[in-house]
């Protein structure tokens, strides 16, 4: 798919790789780029269209639906990761990231069913848990599920899973090992959706993962 001259939405463009998203879609000449936030007032990017989107509040996902009107291209960048564990951890935090993760995603593909091509950006933890993350872990895992499904329900669309470990961004802020360059991440993503593929894997540790799910399937 040529992102030249598309309508974007980019969720939780206000930072991290959302601002890199919506950055590199006006680089690659798409016409308009909603970049949505819970708070629209900081988003700082030239060129984009700010608007208000909380994904977990149903009205808040159809006032942008009504407002972001021809959207072709769709990424679900907004998550949340609130490093609890599953025996020991905050069961309401738990349901926080399982509400922002997979049912905020949903409420987003479902208000924006149209688009031509949908990239969710999910996890290496969708395939692998990790203690302190565990919540997440979950939540990422149900939200490849939801790719892969969504896929089969919108043979129309190009439905994309992007998968990668920790990377430099708010989220990750106090981790002391390798990270991703975010800008990496988005133009590895941007080059997948304009290469028609169905997962993009953004770096070797996350490959490797992955090479183990299918050889354990």
């Amino acid at each position: 798919m040529n992102l030249n001259g598309t309508t974007a939405l980019v969720t939780g463009a206000n930072r991290g790789l959302g601002r890199h998203f919506a950055q590199q879609l006006l680089e690659r000449g798409a016409s308009t780029v909603y970049a949505a936030a819970r708070n629209p007032e900081a988003i700082d990017l030239p060129g984009v269209v700010p608007i208000q989107l909380d994904i977990t509040d149903p009205e808040s996902v159809a006032r942008a639906a009504a407002t972001a009107t021809g959207v072709e291209v769709l990424i679900n960048n907004a998550g949340i990761s609130l490093h609890q564990n599953f025996v020991t951890g905050d069961v309401d935090a738990i349901r926080r990231e399982m509400e922002t993760n997979f049912f905020g995603t949903l409420h987003v593909i479902r208000a924006f069913a149209s688009a031509r091509a949908i990239l969710n950006v999910n996890s290496r933890l969708s395939w692998l848990n990790y203690v302190g993350a565990n919540g997440y872990a979950a939540s990422k895992a149900a939200e490849w599920s939801l790719t892969n499904g969504v896929r089969l329900e919108l043979p129309d669309a190009l439905v994309t899973g992007l998968y990668l470990s920790g990377t430099d961004t708010d989220m990750m802020a106090g981790y002391d090992g390798p990270l991703n360059d975010p800008a990496d991440v988005v133009r590895q993503a941007l080059d997948g959706i304009e290469a028609d593929a169905t997962e993009v894997i953004a770096d070797e540790d996350t490959a490797l993962t992955r090479a183990e799910l299918i050889g354990a399937a």
